[in-house]
């Protein structure tokens, strides 16, 4: 199957040489294409041509119109059906996009698009998602077939936007032309993009599955699942008051497995119906998620390699649920402290569960205390910065959790029906 080419779009805040190296650093990284946008650079702040010497150029007209010299070296030019007023393009090079207020039902949106485009023309189609739900997502996979069916399948595109579109938009890139990605770090084009890193590794894989695998959390840009995971992977990173148990029932049909980090595991174990407190694995059975908490593999590993006889736990939410799992199997004491119970300073050996975005409580002090990390990457790192300026001895053992934890996982995922 023919992947969409990834399209990623020139921050507003870089302009010169910044840009060209923007444009250099994505094609390494796998961009097909650069995107710039009028109302993100005005004419003169970027040289089109140098641009697209170094990537291939689709130009944007977005209120104001296009330079010339943009529509010369431009691969694809962008202009919308409803506000450029003309169409017009050099041959093969028109780009015609639809940005819809609203959701749409599939009639409606076709009649958007009873228009006259030139031979060869691209078509692009962009809706806000709305409510999720599994009728939502349907109802955007047959506009995008119905589309597909009037203008040719090598010549659609559909998007669609939101907090919560990721995993949408991931599935819709199966079947179109463009997959627009985001390169990384805090800006993106448009809500609901995945990062270019996750659509790369999705085309080099070997050969495309029956249904995704994913990641739910909370600034997870870090994670470092896709790496070790069977492709496609996506991060799918969502507001902590994202609608995570709508959002997982949507995509049943459309991924065979999940793995679910803070702030989801507690939430996503009282919708699936688990007999566990929290969970951080979902794996597809026929019309149903079936739940599991992999981490006791990893608390596992870490108690082991900390080979204490008792411990003080720092937090109590999921990964705290497969900590006591383990402790009562072994009859191992372990003595969880919420941040506002913390006063004196702490001895001893402990396990630091909170996430790198929760503040720890100023009174946390250390004596000498070894304190497991289970984080990994740069948020274990900057919570063995604190915990060093706090008096206490970091043991990063965020690998040896994370290890264990994601082999048990894909064993399951195996098992998806």
């Amino acid at each position: 199957m023919k992947t969409a080419r990834r399209v990623v779009t020139l921050p507003p805040v870089l302009r010169g040489s910044d840009a060209l190296r923007f444009a250099a650093d994505a094609r390494e990284r796998g961009a097909d294409v650069l995107e710039v946008r009028t109302d993100l650079h005005p004419e003169g702040t970027v040289d089109a041509q140098a641009l697209a010497a170094r990537l291939e150029l689709l130009v944007s007209e977005r209120g104001t119109p296009l330079p010339p010299a943009w529509v010369a070296a431009a691969r694809w030019v962008d202009r919308d059906v409803v506000h450029a007023g003309d169409l017009a393009a050099p041959s093969g090079k028109l780009l015609a996009s639809h940005h819809a207020e609203r959701a749409l039902s599939t009639e409606e949106a076709l009649r958007l698009w009873d228009v006259v485009l030139s031979d060869g023309a691209q078509v692009k189609h962009v809706e806000p998602l709305g409510p999720v739900s599994r009728e939502r997502v349907a109802v955007l996979l047959e506009t995008q077939a119905r589309l597909r069916e009037r203008f040719g399948e090598g010549r659609v595109t559909v998007l669609t936007m939101g907090d919560v579109a990721l995993p949408v938009r991931a599935v819709l890139a199966r079947q179109n032309v463009l997959d627009y990605v985001a390169l990384g770090g805090d800006w993106k084009a448009a809500p609901g993009q995945r990062l270019l890193a996750d659509a790369t590794r999705e085309a080099r894989a070997p050969s495309p599955r029956a249904g995704r695998l994913g990641i739910f959390g909370t600034s997870i840009a870090h994670s470092r699942s896709p790496r070790i995971h069977p492709q496609p992977f996506d991060r799918i990173d969502l507001p902590e008051d994202a609608p995570i148990e709508a959002v997982v029932d949507a995509l049943l049909p459309h991924y065979r497995g999940f793995a679910i980090t803070s702030p989801f595991k507690l939430r996503l174990a009282r919708h699936t119906g688990a007999s566990l407190d929290a969970i951080n694995t979902l794996v597809r059975r026929g019309d149903h998620w079936e739940s599991f908490n992999t981490d006791t593999e990893g608390a596992r590993a870490v108690i082991e390699r900390l080979g204490a006889r008792e411990l003080f736990v720092l937090g109590d939410g999921g990964a705290s649920a497969a900590l006591r799992t383990v402790a009562a199997e072994q009859g191992l004491p372990l003595r969880f402290l919420r941040r506002a119970a913390i006063s004196d300073p702490l001895s001893g050996t402990g396990i630091w569960t909170w996430p790198d975005r929760i503040t720890p409580p100023d009174a946390l002090r250390f004596e000498g205390a070894r304190v497991a990390v289970i984080a990994y990457g740069a948020p274990a790192r900057r919570i063995a910065t604190d915990i060093r300026r706090r008096g206490g001895t970091p043991v990063l053992l965020g690998a040896a959790w994370f290890i264990a934890q994601a082999r048990k996982q894909r064993a399951l995922w195996e098992t998806s029906t």
